[in-house]
This record gives C-alpha cells, sequence and structure tokens, in this order.
C-alpha cells in the first residue's frame, strides 16, 4: 500500500474500531475480558516473566485489571507507564498497588511518580501492548499518538498484543515505524508471531 494513502486508511479503521467498541455491550465485553484475562495468564511467557509492563485500561480497551492484579499476587515486578508529554513519550514506573496510581494524562490512571521507582532497565521483560485492532502479523492500529511505537522500539524483552479476537484483521497498513507484538493474545486463540 503507497505511504500516502496508509495514514487516510489508518484513521478510517480508527473511527470504525472505536464506534465498534463503543457498541459492545458491558456483559458481552466483562465476558470477553474474563476468557482474555484468563488465556493470558496461561502463557508460559507470563509464568516465566519477573517484570510485567502492563497498561491501565481505558473503558474501551480490553480491561487489564484482573492481570495487574494476579501479577501482583504473583509477585512479579509490575511497571505501568506514565506519559511524559503529548509527543509520544512514556516513562515506565513501578507500583506496589493501585492505591499508587492517579489521573493523569488524558484522564488515565498512572503511576503516582513521587511514590513510584522510575523503570530504567527495558533489556528483559514481557509487556502488555493495547491496540484497537491486531492483525495476525501482530501489526496493531493505535489510538494514533505512537506511544508504543516509540517505547517498542528500544524494548528488550517480549511483547504481548491483547485484542478480542472481533478485532482482528487480516492483515493491516503499516509504516516503517509500526512495530509489531511478538504474541497476539485473543479470547479464542494465542497467535505467536515469527517477524525476522
Amino acid at each position: 500500500m503507497p505511504l500516502k494513502n496508509i495514514k487516510e486508511r489508518k484513521r478510517e479503521l480508527r473511527a470504525y474500531y472505536k464506534k465498534l467498541r463503543a457498541e459492545c455491550p458491558q456483559d458481552i465485553k466483562q465476558d470477553l475480558d474474563k476468557e482474555l484475562t484468563q488465556k493470558f495468564l496461561l502463557l508460559d511467557e507470563y509464568k516465566n516473566c519477573d517484570t510485567l509492563f502492563a497498561f491501565v485500561s481505558m473503558p474501551i480497551e480490553c480491561d487489564t485489571s484482573k492481570i495487574i492484579d494476579n501479577a501482583l499476587l504473583d509477585n512479579k515486578r509490575v511497571a505501568l507507564p506514565k506519559c511524559k508529554n503529548k509527543s509520544g513519550i512514556m516513562d515506565f514506573y513501578f507500583i506496589n498497588s493501585k492505591d499508587d496510581l492517579k489521573k493523569g494524562m488524558y484522564s488515565i490512571f498512572e503511576p503516582d511518580s513521587d511514590k513510584c521507582k522510575l523503570v530504567t532497565d527495558f533489556s528483559h521483560g514481557l509487556c502488555l501492548v493495547p491496540g484497537l485492532c491486531f492483525d495476525f502479523q501482530g501489526y496493531r492500529l493505535g489510538f494514533g499518538k505512537g506511544y508504543y511505537d516509540r517505547f517498542l522500539n528500544d524494548f528488550g524483552g517480549t511483547s504481548v498484543g491483547i485484542c478480542y479476537s472481533r478485532y482482528v484483521e487480516k492483515s493491516l497498513p503499516h509504516g516503517i515505524f509500526d512495530k509489531c507484538t511478538d504474541i497476539l493474545v485473543t479470547e479464542k486463540f494465542v497467535n505467536h508471531n515469527h517477524n525476522d
């Protein structure tokens, strides 16, 4: 797909998937979240990781609250992102509990940097990656700010996209700066991507 058409196509897909997600009935979403959480927690990559880079989900995203709760109970080091600015840069901080969070940029709960320790080592760990939709190669369509594409560029661990199966496309338009995830987890299947 020519580069000039990618932005426009992404904008169309973004609007489409935002609408679809917003219209998903709450009871169905809760069932999907429960199944997806179980699939994620059964991953060997999760069981074997000592550090989980997660995110606090927004209402239209896959719910990460139970994943974060389980990781803390499993004595994993849990790191959550804090947007540094609106230019797509974020830092991660270790949390000890959800009491370490406060509302930040975009009205998303983020670690309180006065209470939490800044993460400086990104050479390993498991990173949960949000997205409006994914494809089978692990490419994603995010909210368009580029935070995770920038972060994954320097991340040395394993990345896991989480998405409901109904929002997985065969193929998504992507540019040179788009990073694919190593694993895709849905409520129905787990896909390990082999991108060399």
